[in-house]
Formats: structure tokens, C-alpha cells, sequence
């Protein structure tokens, strides 16, 4: 029996491509999911990204999902927020092929139920694994068709119903696709508002020429960050290779941090439904449940994780949720992640008024945050354990929602999580100023790391 485990992550399938995945197991991944969704879906919607390998896995998914009986609606190219729309739009599961910002020799699937719901270990991958490894049973019966469908003018309309940009004063964006998808959906969604794009890295190019396509490391921010500084440009956006997560930096090339960018949009949510419910995920910022608070809401903590972000949701009816990745969920998005959305509501809140973005984020950044920082250890529980009893004996509060969070009240909190994949431990940490966010970090990591 194949092994399947080291591909098929937490939320997604992904791998190096002609190793770990393959065009005839990505058929045997289709067929599975056919299986798992045909009780309630007669037809499968599929998009892809712009690698070189995922025109040809894409369609050997499709082959695998028609040959179970199913139909198949392919969009092309799309961004990852696009298929979600595509699911939910058509009320149709749906298949993206993408390995966001990896590198050029990795591609994945990430899969959704009709309506966009999640798919991921506890509803359905885990099935799905299970079903390849063991052999994908036959379908005697007849099989499926595919068709093609433009989706594209569609979702950029959906999405300028959700926030009005009509009334803005003048903005000029400098955007950085990173050669992903932001290169083909942000012109078609910014086409016709006050909005001048300036573009860098719109040529979409799946061995991603310019640099990795993941505006979390400061290192492929630099050349947004010299761009806005040299034109003059009032802010900067930079999307993910799959275009379903956007970065933000201000008018001084400045990174603004996603925990602020998730209160900006909240305070705009509740302000259109009061008293609304907000996710975040346990490490975004102790600043998101103050101002949603603030501001009449109610503020929800939950595991990071898209597919536990979306199933709060649904259970909460929550109206918007936030995670620290630059992942940000609307309930008028099927709750799906759609950085274009967020992308929208900041150029909407920046164009409403006269002040700099810097001026206007300000508001909603009041603590001090490390980042994720990597330590590899040998015993992620045995170290996790040191922490622990050392911040207990401190009489700091401890929960273990996810890892562990240690909140030291004026002194800063800090999460320890173990990675799935390696032997490492991801730090964050969070202080009130500069020197208490790196005294408590220096103190987490000399037990880490002695």
C-alpha cells in the first residue's frame, strides 16, 4: 500500500511534482474525491494556477473525476479565491491547482465541498488518502464530461458589489504579483475605479523569475517597498502565487501588519452589521479583539488554519475573520479567503478620507510583534514541556487551544506551536514596545535553543 502521508498536509495535497506527485496519482486523487463528493454532486469545477505543471494536472484530475461518472467544469487559469467563487457561485465542489508561494518544482490541490466549505483532514482528506492508498475502486458506468467556463468577469463583479470604490478620491497602487495570479485577476478587478495600478511582476511565470512569490518574507517586499517610495504611490499591495493572500505596505514602503489590516476591516464590517461576530486566530494581534470589542463586536479566538477559521465561521455566523498570514475570510465570500477583497476594502477606507495610510493604520497597530521565528529541535513535546513549566512557575496564564499560548498580562504573550511537516517549533511573540517583545523572546528561545 502506498504511503501517502507526506503529501497530504493538513488542508491540502502538495509535493514536488514527477516525484511526489505525479500526473497518474493526481488522477487517482480525482477519482477519490468524485467518490467522496458524487452523493451530493453531480459536477466538479477545476482551476489552475500559471506553473508550467498545472495545465497537465489539472486535467489528469479531470480525467479522474469523469471517469467516476462526474462532470467537470474547468475555469483555466484563476486565482485560488476565484475557484472559491466558482464554488460558490456555481454550488459546485471545486479543485485548485496551486502550490502558492513554493517553489517553481511543487504544485498541490486544495480542495472544497459546493459552496466553497473546506475540505481537510477531519472532513474528507483523510478519506481521500485513504481511498488512493488502498486502490481507487472502477466505475462501470458512464462517464463525465468537461466543459469550459469563464469565470473571471464574474468574480471581479462579485466582488465590487461587496465594496463600493465608485466615490474614492484618486489612489495611485503600486502592485507586485510576484508573476502569480494577482497578474491577471487585480487588472480586471481594478478596470474602470479612481485607481492608477502600477505594476511589477504582472508576466505570469510559474519559476517565478523576480523572486519568490511570498510577501510574508521581507525579502520579496523590497522591490514594493522601493517602488512606492520612488513614484510617490499612496500604498503598496503584494499577493501570493495563487493571488488568495495580500500584503500591504504604506505610503513609506513601510509593511503594515495583517493583525491591522484585520481590525481596519473589521471596524468596516460591524460598522455595516453591528454588534457582528469576528474571527481571529490565536496569534494575530491582542490589539484585534480590543478594537472588535471596541467597536460593539464580539471577538472569537480559534486554531490558525483556514479550514478551522471556516468552520467557525458557519458555526458562529461570524461576518469576517483575520489570521496573521495575511489570510482574510468574508461571510459574503462563502467565507472563503480573498486577499483581493481585503486588498478592495483598504483602498476604500484609504480613498474615503484624506490621510496616509500610515496615519490611518496607526489606529489599529498598538503592540509589538517578533514574527514567526523557526527554531529545530530534537523533542518538540520535550522542549514545549521546558517552556511550559518555566512560564507556570512565572504564574503566567496557559491555554493549549493551539500548542501553547502564554499570556504574561502587561509583559507580553508569546505561541509556541510544533510544525506538522518538521522538527521545528514556530515562535511568535507579542509585547507592549520593542524591548519587552525582544527581552521575552530572548527568554523563550534560550530555552528553546540551550
Amino acid at each position: 500500500m502506498t504511503d501517502l502521508s507526506a503529501i497530504v498536509k493538513a488542508y491540502d495535497i502538495r509535493g514536488v511534482v514527477g516525484e511526489d506527485l505525479t500526473e497518474e496519482l493526481v488522477t487517482d486523487f480525482g477519482a477519490a474525491f468524485a467518490l467522496l463528493i458524487k452523493p451530493d454532486s453531480p459536477s466538479v469545477v477545476v482551476g489552475h494556477d500559471m506553473r508550467d505543471s498545472s495545465p497537465g494536472l489539472a486535467a489528469a484530475f479531470a480525467e479522474g473525476v469523469t471517469a467516476q461518472g462526474l462532470d467537470v467544469v474547468s475555469i483555466g487559469l484563476a486565482s485560488t479565491d476565484e475557484l472559491y467563487f466558482a464554488s460558490g457561485a456555481l454550488n459546485m465542489p471545486g479543485a485548485m491547482f496551486t502550490a502558492s508561494h513554493n517553489p517553481a518544482r511543487y504544485n498541490g490541490i486544495k480542495l472544497c465541498r459546493a459552496g466553497a466549505a473546506p475540505v481537510g483532514q477531519d472532513s474528507g482528506l483523510a478519506e481521500i488518502r485513504d481511498t488512493v492508498e488502498h486502490g481507487v475502486p472502477e466505475f462501470g458506468g458512464q462517464t463525465g464530461g468537461v466543459t469550459e467556463r469563464d469565470v473571471l468577469p464574474d468574480y471581479a463583479d462579485h466582488l465590487r458589489t461587496l465594496v463600493d470604490l465608485t466615490a474614492i478620491r484618486p489612489l495611485t497602487v503600486v502592485v507586485d504579483a510576484g508573476n502569480g495570479m494577482g497578474g491577471l485577476t487585480v487588472p480586471r478587478v481594478l478596470d474602470g475605479l479612481p485607481v492608477t495600478v502600477d505594476p511589477l511582476y504582472f508576466e505570469l511565470d510559474g519559476t517565478f523569475p523576480n523572486h519568490e512569490a511570498n510577501p510574508l518574507d521581507p525579502a520579496n517586499l523590497v522591490d514594493l517597498q522601493a517602488r512606492v517610495r520612488e513614484v510617490g504611490a499612496d500604498l503598496g499591495l503584494a499577493f501570493d502565487g495563487d493571488a488568495d493572500r495580500c500584503f500591504v505596505v504604506d505610503e513609506n514602503g513601510d509593511p503594515v501588519p495583517p493583525s491591522a489590516i484585520t481590525a481596519l476591516v473589521a471596524t468596516r464590517e460591524l460598522a455595516k452589521e453591528p454588534g457582528g461576530t469576528i474571527i481571529h486566530n490565536l496569534i494575530t494581534s491582542k490589539a484585534v479583539p480590543e478594537i472588535v470589542t471596541e467597536h460593539g463586536g464580539k471577538p472569537v479566538r480559534t486554531r490558525v488554519g483556514h479550514s478551522f477559521i471556516k468552520e467557525t465561521m458557519a458555526r458562529t455566523n461570524a461576518i469576517f475573520g483575520g489570521e496573521h498570514s495575511a489570510h482574510y475570510y468574508f461571510r459574503d465570500f462563502w467565507r472563503a479567503d480573498t486577499g483581493m477583497l481585503a486588498a478592495l476594502h483598504v483602498l476604500a477606507a484609504l480613498g474615503e478620507q484624506e490621510g496616509t495610510l500610515s496615519a490611518l493604520t496607526a489606529d489599529y497597530t498598538r503592540y509589538v510583534a517578533s514574527g514567526e521565528i523557526n527554531s529545530t529541535v530534537d523533542d518538540q513535546a520535550a522542549r514545549q514541556a521546558a517552556v511550559r513549566e518555566a512560564f507556570a512557575r512565572r504564574g503566567g496564564t496557559i491555554d493549549e487551544l493551539d500548542g501553547l499560548t502564554v499570556d504574561l498580562g502587561e509583559s507580553g504573550w508569546f505561541n509556541l506551536r510544533a510544525s506538522n511537516t518538521e522538527p521545528l517549533l514556530r515562535l511568535n511573540v507579542e509585547a507592549p514596545d520593542e524591548a519587552a517583545m525582544r527581552a521575552l523572546t530572548d527568554e523563550v528561545l534560550a530555552l528553546l535553543r540551550d
